[in-house]
């Protein structure tokens, strides 16, 4: 024991690399003071070392704790940023709204919003976007029957086009493009089309379901619309005939369309080809614009958006190769093959002339005057003589003509030589709408006038001398 204690006081008194011993509170003065010796804190210095040993340990054991609390604490705030950054990046997706189509959904996206406290609001949904699907070949033959000729409902300068039943009996429109040796330009028609009718979703416009590409197959699947084209009841080749009423409708509906493509899609959308075989009715007999091969991205449309057109801007322009349809073709673009949003005015001018008229574009069947059906008209407005135009199978009320000589007024407007000159879709659509609440108040004059008149005469002795008259 006594060795021990030598031993132990041997090292404390341990000489210094300068030869001098050092005192041993000298040598613990940077240590803490739960490490230091008792008797640098005035006690007693029997059972020193026992009292640092044991003190070390303690001071050993804390450390290692408070260490392990921090590592814990660290560990967990790493944890909680990661799954912070998780949740900003993977956010849940809510459920799918609306009736999902056999191969398509309509998706809500959107991430919650931290209001002025920062407490954390639920998720607003966003503008909705259409899902389209890759369909595969079997799907494609099962659907038409392998292309069954029974089918077939239409053939057109991209291809044919089929009625086909998704397995959900969605009755959908299938057009099966031509080949590459006959139709070179095939490939860039339709991948316009399927990227065009990817981000748009608007009740006038045809409604896309999905694609195919495999081999030389190229095919478009998109919404049926069972009751023909507007050309088709334009020729009374359906049973159905359109009166004035209705054709001011399909007006309204194909102006509402291409507003929207103009101005209201993710990106302007030109169509390039607005003409009345490309305008499909329902059974309802409400259009629906069709036929996106030719379409192009604009660019941003100046004062197109706005509806302006004031002297000294112009909306912007794409150069891009001229496309189109002869008789709706916009003059200045096929001179200068710049695309604008008013080359579809100018189209859309000549759609209203072909309502009014029911004449085509062009009638190389007709008199050398007459055979530019839009200059023709034209001509008849100016000369004070706009009843010529009306269609004849129309009935010539004072309602009809009235909104008739409008009618050519805004077409007029639409088919000026120079874009700046045309109005934006959006203002063709205001002027549509109050062209067609003049009709219908004119025709409600006119049955309260024959009703009157009716009455008057039944009270005047039953002759019926006003019925003659």
């Amino acid at each position: 024991m006594a060795g021990r204690h030598d031993r132990r006081g041997s090292l404390a008194l341990a000489p210094s690399s300068s030869g001098r011993r050092t005192p041993e509170h000298e040598r613990w003065a940077w240590s803490p003071t739960w490490s230091r010796p008792l008797s640098d804190r005035g006690g007693s210095s029997r059972g020193s070392s026992s009292f640092r040993s044991l003190f070390r340990s303690i001071g050993v054991w804390f450390t290692s704790l408070s260490s392990t609390t921090t590592t814990s604490s660290k560990n967990k705030q790493r944890r909680s940023k990661e799954a912070a950054v998780d949740v900003i990046k993977k956010p849940p997706l809510p459920a799918p709204t609306g009736k999902p189509s056999g191969r398509g959904l309509y998706l809500y996206g959107g991430s919650g919003y931290r209001n002025g406290s920062g407490r954390q609001q639920q998720q607003q949904p966003l503008r909705p976007s259409f899902q389209s699907s890759v369909f595969s070949l079997e799907e494609i033959l099962r659907a038409t029957s392998n292309f069954s000729p029974a089918l077939k409902v239409g053939q057109g300068g991209f291809g044919s086009v089929y009625r086909g039943v998704l397995p959900d009996g969605t009755p959908v429109a299938v057009k099966r493009a031509k080949h590459r040796m006959q139709n070179p330009h095939v490939d860039a028609e339709f991948r316009s089309e399927i990227r065009i009718m990817a981000r748009i979703e608007h009740q006038s416009l045809v409604r896309f379901f999905g694609y195919l590409e495999c081999g030389d197959e190229r095919i478009v699947v998109v919404e049926f619309v069972p009751n023909g084209t507007l050309r088709d009841h334009l020729d009374r080749c359906n049973g159905r005939f359109l009166d004035f009423g209705t054709r001011l409708d399909i007006a309204i509906d194909v102006a509402h369309a291409v507003t929207y493509l103009h101005m209201y899609s993710d990106h302007p959308i030109i169509h390039r080809d607005i003409k009345s075989s490309n305008i499909l009715l329902t059974d309802s007999l409400r259009a629906k614009v069709a036929d996106f091969g030719f379409a192009r991205l604009g660019a941003g449309l100046g004062s197109g958006d706005s509806g302006g057109g004031a002297a000294g801007s112009s909306p912007a322009h794409v150069t891009t190769q001229v496309k189109g349809t002869a008789g709706y073709l916009d003059p200045e673009y096929l001179k200068t093959c710049q695309l604008t949003d008013r080359s579809d005015v100018y189209s859309f001018g000549v759609l209203l002339v072909e309502l009014a008229s029911a004449r085509r574009p062009i009638e190389p069947k007709r008199d050398m005057r007459e055979r530019l059906t839009a200059r023709w008209a034209m001509a008849r407005l100016i000369a004070g003589a706009a009843a010529d135009v009306l269609d004849p199978h129309l009935a010539r009320t004072r309602a009809a003509e009235r909104a008739l000589e409008s009618l050519l007024e805004l077409a007029f407007r639409c088919m000026g030589p120079v874009r700046q000159d045309r109005p934006a879709m959006s203002e063709c659509c205001r002027t549509l709408w109050a062209i067609r609440k003049t009709y219908r108040d004119m025709l409600a004059a006119d049955v309260q006038e024959g009703s009157q008149l009716s009455d008057s005469g039944r009270t005047a002795g039953g002759s019926g001398d006003l019925w003659r008259v």
